[in-house]
Order: C-alpha cells, then sequence, then structure tokens
C-alpha cells in the first residue's frame, strides 16, 4: 500500500476522533498531514501535536491565537492557515494524497468539492456534498479521476455489498444485477414514545441515541429521521440508484448497517458493532482490510435482529426526504439547509421538537413556486442554500 499522507477536515468530530485513532494504529503506511477545526480549538493542539500534522487550518485570526496559547510542543509549531480559502486550498494540497471530509454542514461542500477537483481520495463523511451539490460534486469526481469511498455507515455497508466490479468512484447508472438498496435506521430514541408526547421533548432527550455517540445536531436528525432520509439522497447519487429503488427499514439493533438486494432474490448485508472505525478503516486501507481496533462481535450475544417499516406520521421528515429527492436538486438544498436553521432553532429552545419538519416542508412549498438557477456551480448552489436558510429563519421565529 501506498504511503498516504492524510488530511482530516473536522478533526475533532466524532468522525475525526476515530480516524486520527485509526491511523495511529497504521505509523508505517498513513501519516497525518494536516487537521482543520472550527470551535475546539484547544483540541486541535493536542491533536497536531500527538500527530505531528504538517499544517493545521483554522477559522479566524483570534482562533489562530487561541492555537498557539494551547501548543504545549517541544518541536515547532505546524504551519497555520486560516479561513474557508484555506481549508479548500489544504484540500487540494498537492502532497495530500487523502481527504477526510467530515466537517458537518454545508461550511463543508466547498472543501470536500476541491478534493474532488484535485483528484484526491475522498472520504466522504460529509452528507453536503451530495445531499446540496450531488450533480457536480459527482462530475468533479469523474473528471478529476477522484476515489470517493462513502464513509456513512449505511453506505458504506452498501459499498461493501456491491458487485466488485461494479464499484466505480461515481457511476452513471445502477450495478448490474441490483434490484434494491435497503438503509437500515436504528429509529433513534424516539421509536416507541407515545406521539402526543413528542411536541414536549427536549433537546437532551433527542439527543440521547441509544446506539451511536454523535454530535447534537446529527443526533436530532437520526431522532427525526430526517439523517436518514439525507441519506436516501446520498445513495440515490453513490450508486446512481433511482428513488423507487430505495428503501428504509427501522432495525433497532443497529448492527446490520444496510444491505443491497439482487435481481435472483438475494441480499447482501454488512453487519458490525456500532462504531465508526469500521467504514473508517475501510476507506483508508480500501481496497485491503486493515486493523480498526474494534473488537470481536458476539454473534450469540445478538439474540435478535428486528426490522419494520417506518411510521411517517412519527417521522415525518423522511417522508419529506423522499418528496424533495422526487422533485430535484433545488429542493434538496432547501430540505438540508431548512432543517439545519430548525434544528439550530430547536436545539436554542426556539421552537418545539415536532416544529422542526413543518419549518421544513413549508420552506419547500414557499421556494417551489421561485425560479432557480441550474446548480452548475457551487455559487448556485450555495445563493440557493443562503436564500432558504432566510426563509427557514423567518419561519423559526413565527413558530416562536
Amino acid at each position: 500500500m501506498t504511503h498516504q499522507q492524510i488530511c482530516v477536515l473536522g478533526s475533532t468530530g466524532s468522525i475525526g476522533e476515530n480516524t486520527l485513532d485509526v491511523i495511529a494504529r497504521h505509523p508505517d503506511t498513513m501519516s497525518v498531514y494536516a487537521l482543520s477545526a472550527h470551535s475546539r480549538i484547544e483540541r486541535l493542539a493536542e491533536q497536531a501535536l500527538a500527530t505531528r500534522a504538517k499544517v493545521v487550518v483554522v477559522p479566524s485570526d483570534s482562533a489562530r491565537s487561541r492555537f498557539l496559547l494551547a501548543w504545549t510542543g517541544p518541536g515547532p509549531v505546524p504551519e497555520l492557515r486560516v479561513g474557508s480559502q484555506a481549508l479548500a486550498d489544504t484540500a487540494a494540497d498537492p502532497l495530500v494524497t487523502t481527504v477526510m471530509a467530515a466537517i458537518v454542514g454545508a461550511a463543508g461542500l466547498p472543501a470536500a468539492l476541491s478534493a474532488a477537483k484535485s483528484g484526491k481520495r475522498v472520504l466522504l463523511a460529509n452528507k453536503e456534498a451530495l445531499v446540496a451539490a450531488g450533480g457536480l460534486f459527482m462530475r468533479a469526481v469523474r473528471e478529476n479521476g477522484a476515489e470517493l469511498l462513502p464513509i456513512d455507515s449505511e453506505h458504506n455497508a452498501i459499498f461493501q455489498c456491491m458487485p466488485q466490479g461494479s464499484r466505480a468512484a461515481a457511476p452513471t447508472t445502477p450495478a448490474k444485477g441490483v434490484r434494491r438498496l435497503l438503509l437500515t435506521a436504528s429509529g433513534g430514541p424516539f421509536r416507541t414514545t407515545p406521539l402526543a408526547q413528542l411536541p414536549d421533548v427536549t433537546p437532551d432527550q433527542a439527543c440521547a441515541h441509544p446506539n451511536w455517540s454523535m454530535g447534537r445536531k446529527i443526533s436530532v436528525d437520526s431522532a427525526t429521521m430526517l439523517n436518514k432520509g439525507l441519506e436516501v439522497i446520498e445513495a440515490h447519487w453513490l450508486f446512481a440508484m433511482p428513488v423507487n429503488q430505495i428503501q428504509v427499514v427501522v432495525h433497532p439493533q443497529s448492527m446490520v448497517h444496510s444491505m443491497v438486494e439482487y435481481e435472483d432474490g438475494s441480499i447482501l448485508a454488512q453487519i458490525g458493532q456500532p462504531d465508526m472505525r469500521t467504514p473508517i478503516a475501510y476507506g483508508l486501507g480500501f481496497p485491503e482490510r486493515i486493523n480498526s481496533g474494534v473488537g470481536l462481535l458476539a454473534l450469540t450475544a445478538l439474540g435478535r435482529l428486528d426490522f419494520e417499516e417506518p411510521d411517517f406520521d412519527r417521522f415525518p421528515c423522511l417522508r419529506l426526504s423522499f418528496d424533495a429527492l422526487r422533485s430535484g436538486q433545488a429542493a434538496c438544498v432547501a430540505l438540508n439547509a431548512a432543517n439545519e436553521v430548525a434544528v439550530d432553532c430547536f436545539l436554542n429552545g426556539q421552537i418545539r421538537y415536532t416544529e422542526i419538519a413543518g419549518v421544513i416542508e413549508d420552506c419547500l412549498d414557499r421556494m417551489e413556486g421561485m425560479s432557480h438557477p441550474e446548480l452548475s456551480t457551487l455559487d448556485d448552489v450555495l445563493a440557493l442554500d443562503a436564500q432558504a436558510r432566510s426563509i427557514a429563519t423567518g419561519l423559526c421565529h413565527l413558530q416562536g
């Protein structure tokens, strides 16, 4: 395996931390070249010291000052780069071979696209690159010879279950012989909560995921199953799969990470512990399989594996996601932007949990009658994203 120089965008988040854990297990074949973080600057300094990163990217001059104050290393300080353009430039740095795109939200989109345009191996853990700019991003992968490996556990599972000969970096047609993609969802913390109680749930309750340890925003998305809706949109782009051949099934144990159904009736499933180091190691090591640090799975302790149909009354955000995918890329941009605004307002106590879906639906309705550009450039996508955020912000204020 060629020695990889890895840029970890969003290194202080859960994906970033797990990525560094896997990299540390393979010092002969992997090194950290660059790290970035937005707010946890002191932790970033600790990571840079431990990994001997050559470059660190921070969002502002004040963050740069915080990093320098936090630096305790005996050696030289890493090269400090500042701002969003520096982030995109670092993802395209000629010395970087591999980019872990793990910045949450639309803020991670430009850097992920920059990595694709530079022909890197892109380990994609940022949903917005495909949800908001799927056509643009996949075209960049194809035209620049980049290698795209999905890191979300569900898409990574599908990738592993796909026919070996069909796993191109950016397919334009569905894999031969594949009939259906089955995305599994845990159902989150409110899978069995009486519907009448949902308007009163608190942010802390929504963030208490039964199986995964995640950030607060993505935890709320998992509770509403908007997260799974975004994954449906991603699966459409990653595997060139029509929306009517993608299904979501609720699987509370979170052991089957997703499945691929073939024309002959066979279903291949990827099973593993709910530990993100498994898909991360698969992406870093591909096509080889490498040690991830994840222990043995005690199959006999599982007891049972349950699967249920998702309830759209309980999870209206999932229905809205399917609707947006059928409507087109502009609706997907609006869906994602409105959700980010609504979830932030919910976490700050400005709207109720059950009002998240209402804000998204109203935003989609308002934007449906507006004219939109073809979304052929990143600027087009970001302009539409900003428009949707403005509308969603106004809707949240009305709710509040």
